[in-house]
């Protein structure tokens, strides 16, 4: 970095189809030229308002970094694009390069200003619904359980996972790719991981809901945090705003969230968490 004042920001679930939340991209700009932003999924879920985001913030941030939520992979019945499954989602990767932002598909960049060098990974994962509520053996078991508490997540009628028979097959297929991809980086690197959704089942821990675990990962990536040389394991999805360690490793949620979420919390709505350099450490 130029003067050795950059940082690396990440951000999740900006749900921009909430006038209030728009105005948080609206706003949003660096402290410093050298500023990267991590935008890790539910950006919203129309490609038009996906596009306006990511443009507005490739504009403004040195490097945008970007990967999918749930919602950005909805084929939503007022969205003018009604590409499903894989087609929607290369469809996605394919815009994000016309704007200059990093996908999952892309090589990974290597964050060399304060707190690194750290090879930033952004990820594609689904989920294959194996964080079971307690009692229930089966995903079968699990989401009829969810359909008697009422807590079904809306991917089932709006993400489609063609041309595969299922999302947790998506899953799988994404996770052995992914896997490859991150087995190639550099011994010695450190990496930041970035995913919608975490990559151990802890941080549900706390929901509401634990049915909604279902919705939330996969337990095929519960070792990655150690095999990788993970710094910190970006995340968001749950809405719930934190820092854990796991392992001795920091996982960070960075979700903003719906108005009626964010309005309780305390701070201001909207703004980046500063994933690197470490708070406290400036180089």
């Amino acid at each position: 970095m130029a003067d050795g004042s950059g940082q690396l920001l990440a951000i999740s679930d900006l749900h921009i189809s909430h006038a209030e939340n728009r105005a948080f991209v609206e706003r949003m700009a660096p402290d410093s030229e050298d500023d990267w932003l991590i935008v890790a999924g539910d950006v919203s879920e129309t490609v038009d308002d996906i596009r306006w985001a990511l443009k507005t913030l490739a504009g403004r941030f040195r490097k945008v970094i970007w990967a999918p939520g749930n919602h950005e992979l909805w084929t939503h019945p007022r969205d003018a694009v009604t590409l499903r499954g894989t087609a929607r989602y290369e469809y996605l990767v394919e815009m994000c390069r016309e704007l200059g932002v990093v996908t999952p598909e892309d090589p990974c960049p290597v964050w060399d200003g304060p707190g690194g060098p750290v090879a930033v990974a952004p990820l594609f994962l689904l989920y294959d619904y194996s964080f079971l509520p307690a009692g229930c053996a089966t995903k079968d078991e699990g989401l009829a359980y969810a359909h008697r508490t009422g807590v079904v997540c809306t991917d089932e009628y709006l993400l489609h996972p063609d041309p595969y028979p299922s999302r947790e097959a998506w899953c799988r297929d994404r996770v052995a790719l992914t896997e490859q991809r991150l087995a190639a980086l550099p011994e010695d690197m450190p990496t930041v991981l970035v995913n919608h959704y975490p990559l151990d089942r802890h941080p549900m821990e706390v929901l509401w809901y634990p049915e909604f675990a279902m919705w939330c990962g996969t337990r095929l990536t519960a070792d990655w945090h150690r095999r990788f040389r993970v710094a910190a394991m970006v995340y968001g999805h749950l809405h719930i705003p934190r820092t854990t360690r796991h392992e001795g490793v920091r996982f960070e949620e960075v979700s903003v969230g719906y108005p009626r979420e964010w309005r309780k919390r305390p701070g201001t709505p909207g703004r980046p968490r500063r994933i690197l350099p470490v708070e406290g450490q400036d180089r």
